[in-house]
């Protein structure tokens, strides 16, 4: 009867061979082709590219992973760019608390590391931004640490392997237990990606391709037809919707009234525009203004412009917005009108740039419908 170590290493052996043929060519990646002619992969990329996945698609990360490395190259490049500037580079890749660590992560690496990343994922777990996850993929990839990774992706491919069906979360004990028999091997980064790559084109959360699994003879949920119901997971509770109101505003001049967001808290440190208290008490947010105000940001001709919708994670934002056009000199109670030519919707977070196309074709409709003066 064949071993369980003969058997994981049989596993291991297949998921690299087809790794070995069948890598995604991604620019912060280095392949195994390349990896045997002895070129390393760069950390700076590596954990760039983590944080950005962080909740984000591979196809949306790509383009903005090639503009974030071409306008800062190297973390010492990161680490001097104004916070501003890099919040607005990140704009509609969400989660901005991973923007906020992200400069300060460069920072320290950048002052007290001498601009190298630590090799081993107990040092990098004491970086700003770094969990557990992101410091065993870095460790794992840039640096060979046998580490056990597992996101995602490879928690679905672990659970369908050893046909774990408990459900999450309380079943990823178990899932980090069976991965930890996967890893450590002689090419533990290899192995964290090839497990990535075969989740996104073959173990799919959905519909998932077994007849071109390279290891379905390892696979004990295929063996059983249950691959497609693993991982399982308990049922979640309602997302709850929560209703407020944003105020966009331009004057006579064709100045936005914009503010920034407070630094902690939901969409922390990100240019919006005022509104009332919709994200009080989202998950230990701050609420969306300091003082609590709720009301208009300045007197206004204010109409409803209809209304955006948008899902966090933890609840659903269903806004109305109202819009005015008003004087060139008036005077905000909040937030301060920024110049034609100085706003960049691009900068906006996504749930703001809703708002502003809702408004933007509102005003026009109110202009056409009101006429000429």
């Amino acid at each position: 009867m064949e071993s369980g170590k003969l058997q994981i290493d049989r596993l291991r052996h297949r998921i690299l061979a087809w790794y070995d043929g069948a890598a995604r060519e991604l620019p912060w990646r280095v392949g195994p082709a390349s990896r045997r002619r002895g070129e390393r992969p760069d950390p700076y990329r590596v954990w760039l590219s983590e944080v950005m996945l962080q909740q984000t698609t591979v196809a949306t990360v790509v383009p903005r992973f090639q503009s974030f490395v071409a306008r800062w190259p190297t973390v010492e490049a990161l680490a001097a760019a104004p916070e501003a500037e890099v919040m607005a580079a990140w704009a509609g890749l969400g989660y901005y608390a991973r923007a906020r660590n992200l400069v300060r992560c460069a920072r320290v690496v950048a002052t007290e590391h001498g601009g190298r990343f630590p090799p081993t994922s107990t040092e990098l777990r004491r970086l700003p931004g770094i969990g557990p996850y992101t410091a065993a993929a870095i460790a794992a990839i840039a640096f060979d640490e046998p580490a056990v990774v597992i996101d995602g992706n490879i928690e679905r491919v672990t659970a369908r392997l050893f046909a774990i069906a408990e459900p999450l979360p309380a079943g990823r004990g178990a899932i980090a237990r069976a991965a930890a028999e996967i890893f450590p091997s002689d090419r533990p980064g290899d192995l964290a990606q090839a497990l990535m790559d075969l989740a996104a084109s073959i173990c799919r959360p959905r519909r998932p391709r077994c007849s071109e699994c390279p290891v379905r003879q390892d696979c004990r949920a295929a063996e059983a037809g249950l691959a497609e119901d693993l991982p399982r997971r308990r049922p979640r509770a309602p997302r709850e919707t929560r209703r407020g109101t944003l105020y966009v505003a331009r004057n006579a001049r064709g100045a936005w009234l914009l503010e920034r967001r407070p630094a902690s808290g939901l969409l922390g440190g990100m240019p919006g525009w005022p509104g009332d208290d919709w994200d009080r008490g989202a998950q230990g947010d701050d609420p969306a203004g300091a003082d609590g105000a709720s009301g208009p940001p300045l007197p206004g001709p204010w109409r409803a412009a209809g209304t955006v919708r948008h899902v966090f994670t933890h609840f659903t934002a269903e806004l109305d917005v109202h819009v005015a056009e008003v004087a060139g000199d008036a005077h905000p109670l909040r937030g301060a009108f920024v110049a034609a030519e100085a706003f960049d919707p691009a900068a906006l977070p996504t749930l703001m740039k809703k708002a502003y196309a809702r408004a933007v074709t509102a005003l026009s409709d109110f202009e056409s419908a009101d006429g000429p003066p």
